[in-house]
């Protein structure tokens, strides 16, 4: 299997995650106040989740496929994740690492130059 099939299918199973997550979301924080903290925390995750489930798309076409999938990958992970993390359960525990998510998603974007 070519590094780009991986990187597609990676995309096709972070778009659909992101789907099911978004309708999480609309649902579990529907009676929450729209200001509320962890509401817009999950919001952003879930925007940048999608964002960058179609940058894979993107990253399955480009010269190094392994390198800006892998970036976009780890950066979903630490950024969406922590996010996510603490939307869900109230606990900041892990967002230290969403800064490093962020450089990774960056680079990820930039190593599709390549």
């Amino acid at each position: 299997m070519t590094a780009s099939s991986v990187v597609r299918r990676l995309a096709a199973l972070s778009g659909a995650s992101a789907v099911a997550a978004g309708a999480y979301g609309a649902h579990g924080f529907k009676n929450s106040d729209p200001d509320d903290y962890q509401r817009v925390l999950f919001e952003t995750a879930n925007k940048y989740h999608f964002y960058h489930s179609l940058a894979l798309l993107g990253a399955a076409h480009s010269g190094k496929p392994a390198v800006a999938g892998t970036l976009l990958v780890a950066g979903m992970g630490m950024f969406c994740g922590s996010l996510y993390h603490q939307a869900l359960t109230g606990d900041p525990g892990l967002r230290k690492v969403a800064p490093m998510g962020g450089v990774a998603m960056i680079v990820g974007w930039l190593a599709m130059i390549l």
